[in-house]
């Protein structure tokens, strides 16, 4: 199952179906490039409809990845320009979270009196 399967993708505003596809493409390959199990979850991708707004197109997505929960917040004047952060920010985030359950995996061993090997200074006692 591939992360575009995976993922609902949700439009709000003018969004075209192009724009859509390639956002999909982006968060595919920010996956692809990790060599990681899909995610799951959802991605919203908003055109703001306000002529004001600087920023007009954003996009949110709650992703969970290998049973860690991933959020993502981008903001950008065009879709490309949308779909290239979010690449990137997804990427990052995935990363992260991945390296910090890694870590916290790995724990040291246990204390000699809990049965783990003992240390050079912690051995048999020395002639003094």
């Amino acid at each position: 199952m591939t992360t575009r399967d995976a993922v609902r993708v949700r439009a709000q505003g003018e969004v075209d179906e192009e724009a859509l596809d390639y956002v999909r493409s982006k968060v595919d390959a920010a996956f692809d490039r990790l060599g990681l199990p899909s995610a799951q979850g959802t991605l919203t991708v908003v055109r703001a409809t306000a002529q004001h707004v600087q920023r007009p197109w954003s996009a949110t997505a709650r992703l969970q990845v290998a049973g860690t929960v991933v959020v993502v917040h981008a903001e950008e004047t065009t879709a490309h320009e949308l779909a290239d952060r979010l690449e990137e920010r997804v990427r990052a985030r995935v990363e992260e979270a991945v390296h910090r359950a890694d870590t916290a995996r790995r724990s040291a061993a246990p204390p000699p009196w809990r049965g783990g090997p003992a240390g050079p200074d912690q051995g048999t006692p020395s002639d003094v």
